[in-house]
């Protein structure tokens, strides 16, 4: 039985950030074309429209597929809906350009990546890395936070028909430096769009956000706002059972170096297949925290030695780290700072992870150029960081751990791929290539000349 005279299936299946997919190419704007089309042409009664999870083929994507017909389509982008409508939908006839009949072809592509995903699921679950829904499910409060910090701020009103951020930082009476971040924290959230340095409204939130819409919801959303506090003592107020006081960061480092190290052995394996060991003889970790990754070099080449540096309160757990690693004869730890203390010379790999987030623009030129001199010629430096693309709205994570960076540290930030590029060949590494992992992080490997 058919109610309707097609049904068409649009992939929507969202993935990890880097991860190639339908929804990554845009299958979303492919999904509001179809329904507008649709109607325009007058056959939304005669047609099913709905958004299926991962098909197997996100390398194509994205896919549309038309039963009865069994028409798949690969590729589909907003401009070829019309035709799909028109040709398709109307008279019967597909689009032959953007048809994928070669069937054998299609299934090994979907075979291999069933086959994939089973197993990068399973090696995940072994090494007792934390799903990503629940991953999600904990970290949701920094978007919920940039929304409501906006709303506080008026900042979508302030936005209006378009303005930049130094404009939108006056109207608001905020810093252009809060400001920006937030704006694009909001552009990565897809609340807001930038276009050559402007920032506009969506549909969605000139509607429900901008103070003077007739549907803005604003006002309302403020009183959540007003909740955050009380919530950022729940911890308390379920010890106590009433409205408690903020509670103290004893225990602040313990835990803090925890978070990293998981994250950091969750990453460790692909640092060093992107890098390579073979060549590498003597690490300098800067800030390397629990020495997950130096501890990943130390086992990939058993004649890698490293010395991890970091602050007082933290080498006692360093050092306990590389004790339950059991290679507290080649990894080291040495206390200092590394934007005064000497770093020491002759290393062949110098790692910056997790770190220059944490810094200023001027900290981070100065700590490149430090890293330069410590290194041999060859050396190389590997900075591991979330690294926004050029207009800093995406990656989507990496845009809100800017905001995590301003209300944590003076004066850090997540910083772009050009900026760090510029940085380190200025600090006078000749080579700068970048790694792209799943996810929001990425590496930059550096070499001296």
């Amino acid at each position: 039985m058919e109610p309707f005279q097609y049904h068409v299936f649009v992939c929507t299946q969202e993935k990890p950030e880097n991860v190639k997919s339908c929804s990554a190419a845009c299958s979303g704007d492919v999904l509001a074309a179809l329904h507008r089309e649709m109607e325009m042409q007058g056959v939304a009664g005669d047609v099913q429209v709905t958004t299926c999870g991962c098909l197997g083929l996100c390398d194509e994507g994205p896919v549309v597929i038309v039963y009865p017909d069994g028409i798949w389509y690969r590729g589909v982008k907003a401009p070829d809906v019309p035709e799909i409508v028109s040709s398709h939908l109307r008279s019967g006839k597909p689009v032959a350009r953007l048809v994928w009949n070669d069937a054998p072809a299609m299934k090994a592509m979907i075979t291999e990546h069933g086959n994939l995903y089973r197993a990068m699921l399973e090696a995940k679950d072994q090494a007792g890395v934390l799903p990503d829904d629940i991953n999600e499910l904990i970290r949701g409060f920094m978007s919920s936070r940039a929304v409501l910090t906006a709303l506080e701020l008026d900042a979508f009103t302030a936005v209006a028909d378009g303005a930049s951020a130094d404009v939108v930082a006056k109207r608001v009476q905020a810093s252009p430096r809060g400001t920006e971040m937030l704006l694009h924290a909001l552009a990565a959230l897809k609340l807001l769009r930038k276009e050559n340095g402007i920032f506009k409204n969506t549909p969605r939130s000139a509607r429900f956000f901008v103070d003077t819409s007739p549907d803005s919801a604003r006002k309302a959303l403020l009183h959540t706002a007003n909740l955050w506090a009380r919530w950022s003592n729940l911890t308390a107020s379920v010890r106590a059972g009433t409205p408690a006081p903020k509670a103290s960061d004893e225990g602040w480092v313990n835990t803090f170096i925890a978070a990293m190290d998981r994250n950091a052995r969750e990453r460790a394996q692909a640092v060093v297949n992107a890098a390579g060991a073979e060549s590498v003889r003597r690490i300098l970790d800067l800030g390397g925290g629990s020495g997950a990754y130096s501890i990943a070099f130390a086992r990939a080449n058993p004649q890698v030695t490293a010395e991890v540096l970091d602050l007082p309160d933290v080498i006692p757990l360093t050092q306990a780290y590389i004790r339950q690693a059991g290679l507290a004869d080649r990894i080291h730890t040495r206390v200092g700072d590394m934007l005064r203390d000497p770093l020491g010379q002759g290393f062949h790999l110098v790692l910056l992870s997790a770190i220059c987030h944490m810094f200023s623009a001027e900290e981070n030129r100065a700590l490149f150029r430090r890293a330069h001199t410590a290194l041999v010629p060859g050396g190389r430096l590997l900075v591991q960081d979330f690294i926004l693309e050029p207009e800093k709205t995406a990656p989507r994570f990496a845009a809100l751990f800017s905001l995590n960076m301003l209300v944590g540290t003076r004066a850090g930030s997540s910083y772009s791929e050009p900026e760090y590029t510029a940085w380190l060949k200025a600090a006078g590494f000749a080579e700068v290539r970048r790694i792209r992992f799943p996810g929001p992080a990425g590496m930059l490997i550096a070499t001296r000349s």
